[in-house]
């Protein structure tokens, strides 16, 4: 579903929006099929009522009487002629309808069985309950009647009705009475009210969403600070049932991995200083030796260890960094690594600018910085930095020209005490712990650290760190 939004937000509104929608226009619908209808059958009563009226006052009258009448019987829907012979009706196409049929049944229940009386429908509203109905003729003359009349909403409206019944004296009358068509349009009123109601029922359930969904980003939120600082102050326990389980759910797991983490800090401590005092005595005991050579190697083994325990105790120590986040110059830091590493020998370059500051802990980043430049000059004769900055994001990527790492390698070394021989032995200076500290400290800060090789040859260590 790629049409879909991408949000819980925009998804929920846009189902909202539709259903809703959706909704008021079956609703406008179905009020304007049942109103054209009510307004039909006003005007289908209407016309069998003055028809049978006009008929029976101008079978009262005599036929002077009834000319100088027709004026004030004529309005603009109907018109009424009288004359000695029956006009021709509008041809039909030869179709007994309903409706024909009921409007001369009901003329003749008024007028009598023995009246002669044809009529004639022409025609179908545009904007009516049946609006898709073709266009026709409707034509019934005397001895068509027969017909349920509850049966005539099954058929189109007509617009135009021609009726002729035949005097007592042989004289006829005609009727033409049209529907107006402006009855059956939209009413302005009820458009207004419909949109009034989609727009305030809309306005509700949007912030009906929002309300829903402001727990979730206030969790995520919640999530990414926990993994900067683990000690952050819990979120709190408060709205709707759900959301106050969850946030409870949350914080109980924030104190779980918060009694963990201390936990293994306090034993790493513990190891770290029961560590030191076997160390000691065994450096004072190659001091002791009288084989000169065997005391060297012996001091060097222990250095080698010595090495590997604080290695050791500084990769899983991890995340666990009780310095306090500041915001840090890291121009100014970055071009102080690099002006170091060049007094040293090292070929370091750096290019690009990062003008705001970056809310970070300095003696991490510094660590992580320095294991990528340290790498990529150990391992590919050079480290080229390049520096981009915006308001979310600070990236930057540290390039060498060393052989690469191959794909099948490229998550491996960062694990702990992962080594390719070939290229990165003890006697080398690796341990094995460099890359998988300084994506450690990345993740600290919320970024992440991931290698790729170059096309030309080389690595290249990618370092997010969002703002």
């Amino acid at each position: 579903m790629r049409l879909l939004p991408k949000s819980l937000f925009g998804r929920l509104t846009l189902v909202l929006l539709f259903g809703l929608t959706a909704t008021v226009l079956v609703s406008a619908r179905v009020q304007m099929r049942d109103r054209g209808q009510i307004i039909y059958q006003a005007i289908h009563a209407d016309l069998i009522q003055r028809t049978v009226g006009i008929v029976q006052l101008m079978d009262a009258l005599q036929p002077a009487e009834r000319e100088r009448l027709l004026p004030l019987l004529n309005t603009p829907q109907t018109r009424i002629e009288l004359s000695a012979d029956p006009k021709d009706l509008p041809q039909a196409d030869g179709e007994s309808t309903v409706a024909a049929r009921l409007v001369h049944r009901q003329l003749h229940e008024h007028l009598g069985e023995a009246t002669e009386i044809r009529v004639a429908l022409e025609g179908s509203l545009m904007a009516g309950p049946m609006a898709s109905m073709p266009h026709r003729h409707m034509m019934v003359r005397d001895g068509t009647s027969g017909m349920r009349p509850g049966m005539h909403g099954m058929h189109a409206m007509a617009s135009l009705f021609f009726i002729q019944v035949r005097l007592r004296d042989g004289s006829w009358v005609w009727f033409e009475r049209q529907v107006p068509q402006e009855l059956f349009d939209w009413p302005a009123r009820l458009l207004i009210t419909l949109g009034i109601l989609l727009l305030g029922v809309t306005f509700l359930s949007l912030i009906a969403v929002r309300w829903v969904v402001q727990p979730l980003h206030e969790l995520r939120r919640a999530a990414d600070a926990l993994g900067k600082d683990i000690r952050r102050a819990p979120i709190p326990e408060i709205g709707p049932l759900e959301v106050a389980q969850t946030s409870r759910a949350f914080n109980i797991m924030q104190r779980r991995i918060k009694r963990y983490v201390e936990d293994r800090a306090r034993i790493l401590a513990a190891v770290s200083h029961d560590l030191k005092t076997p160390l000691t005595r065994l450096r004072l005991r190659a001091d002791l030796l009288e084989d000169e050579e065997l005391g060297n190697k012996s001091r060097a083994d222990l250095d080698d260890m010595q090495a590997m325990v604080d290695a050791t105790l500084d990769f899983m120590r991890g995340t666990e960094s009780r310095e306090e986040t500041h915001p840090l110059d890291l121009m100014a830091l970055l071009e102080s690594m690099r002006d170091d590493a060049i007094e040293a020998g090292d070929r370091v370059s750096l290019q690009g600018r990062i003008d705001m500051p970056y809310p970070g802990k300095p003696l991490a980043l510094k660590r992580c910085i320095g294991n990528l430049i340290q790498n990529a000059v150990r391992y590919g004769r050079e480290a080229e930095i390049h520096v981009r900055d915006s308001d979310k994001m600070v990236i930057l990527t540290i390039a060498d020209h060393g052989p690469g790492i191959p794909e099948e390698d490229m998550e491996k070394v960062f694990e702990p005490f992962f080594r390719r021989e070939s290229s990165r032995g003890r006697h080398t200076g690796g341990s094995g712990l460099g890359l998988g500290i300084a994506r450690n400290i990345a993740r600290a800060h919320g970024g992440d650290l991931t290698l790729k090789n170059r096309p030309e040859g080389g690595l290249v260590a990618k370092l997010q760190l969002p703002r």
